[in-house]
């Protein structure tokens, strides 16, 4: 498994902002850079894909993603990327920033929360348009001849790029603006997993943490994930131990415990339950595909 922490200040294009923009690949990538984002990796950035034509696939977390004309794929810190095969006739805009860079914009972003377990947004005709153009000038602002550009400049034109990219994210899927109550704690639930993810698995302390009853709070989340909160807090755990098992040969107690189960066995059964596998077959099938 590649490990990309540092990689973003290899491939920036600001001298003071950890964000690189490119269009149709036409600023090279340095010649150690390319051959790790062929292979699956770790994601240290955020990382976005949008195909104006043609045709592009990916790996995300192990699952084969394909996308095509106004869509985007996405990645964040921690999941596990490839672009096994890239398309050299396909257009497209490739965007990666650091967390660092996310803080300094003026707003959140449900959708890099990722509620509805999706990494692809499609575009409608208009929003395309709109993506593209701000995609085109982030391109122009950080590669036009002169010195560096502004940064408030940037991060106004990323600001605008990240709100077209929640919008789409939500509205294709038909779901509720992120201001929706329910769909808020909704929200709001996905991130108190996320923070204490190896250390809080009790639904009955997130609903508290969330002012929410246990009752209402299986509501809400049955409501916009079809799952009840425990089965979304240990599909999401799984899913934790699957990508630390691409990058590291921990056995089933160490997991368990990273984790944070007590109970080793328990964990074992849950993962052979989500996964069709154990760990010790899992770990095998990664090392056998890292060997092609």
């Amino acid at each position: 498994m590649v490990e990309t922490k540092g990689l973003l200040n290899q491939i920036k294009h600001h001298d003071r902002l950890p964000i690189t923009v490119n269009q149709n690949c036409a600023v090279p990538l340095p010649e150690t850079v390319w051959p790790k984002l062929l292979q699956p990796h770790r994601l240290a950035y955020y990382y976005f894909v949008f195909v104006d034509q043609g045709l592009e696939t990916f790996q995300v977390d192990g699952q084969q993603v394909t996308i095509a004309d106004s869509q985007i794929i996405f990645g964040t810190p921690n999941q596990i990327f490839a672009h096994p095969s890239p398309n050299k006739d396909t257009q497209q805009y490739k965007i990666g920033f650091d967390g660092h860079t996310l803080t300094l914009l003026p707003q959140a972003y449900p959708f890099l929360l990722n509620p509805l377990n999706t990494s692809t947004i499609t575009f409608e005709p208009e929003a395309r348009a709109r993506v593209k153009a701000v995609l085109s000038m982030l391109f122009q602002l950080l590669h036009s001849p002169g010195k560096p550009k502004k940064v408030d400049i940037i991060l106004a034109h990323l600001n605008a790029l990240l709100t077209e990219f929640n919008s789409a994210y939500f509205e294709h899927h038909h779901q509720p603006a992120p201001t929706n109550p329910k769909f808020s704690k909704y929200v709001a639930f996905t991130l108190a997993v996320e923070t204490n993810l190896t250390e809080q698995h009790d639904v009955h302390t997130i609903a508290k943490q969330l002012a929410m009853t246990p009752n209402n709070l299986y509501g809400v989340v049955k409501e916009f994930s079809g799952l009840s909160p425990k089965e979304w807090i240990i599909n999401r755990l799984i899913q934790e131990a699957q990508r630390k098992l691409h990058y590291s040969s921990s056995s089933v107690k160490e997991l368990a415990y990273e984790l944070g189960f007590n109970d080793p066995a328990y964990f074992s059964r849950l993962f052979k339950k989500r996964t069709g596998k154990n760990v010790s077959d899992f770990l095998a099938d990664q090392h056998s595909l890292s060997s092609k």
